[in-house]
């Protein structure tokens, strides 16, 4: 399956509770249609103290989904395209039609 989005792309959230957030992308799970972008959709996990560690709450960053996030390119969200060419696939801007 060929991707819109890579490890490491600057995205923005358009829609949830954290809309106009953004951050580079950590992960991509293919399979479920989920990211986890830095710094956003944080919640909080209660951990309990064991004998190696210590308990406390910690924020932890949740997957979201593809449909909730638009690529950066030049601090302006785009929507991404994919075209062929004879040798590769290559992602492109759908309004200008520019690669990325």
């Amino acid at each position: 399956m060929i991707k819109k989005f890579k490890k490491g792309d600057q995205v923005i959230l358009t829609s949830g509770r954290d809309k106009g957030q953004s951050g580079p992308i950590v992960k991509i799970m293919t399979k479920a249609n989920l990211v986890v972008v830095q710094g956003v959709n944080l919640y909080k996990r209660h951990i309990k103290p064991t004998q190696n560690k210590e308990g406390g709450i910690k924020s932890i960053e949740r997957p979201l989904s593809f449909a909730k996030i638009a690529l950066l390119v030049d601090g302006k969200p785009v929507r991404v395209g994919l075209k062929r060419t004879a040798s590769k696939v290559v992602r492109i801007n759908k309004k200008t039609g520019k690669t990325i």
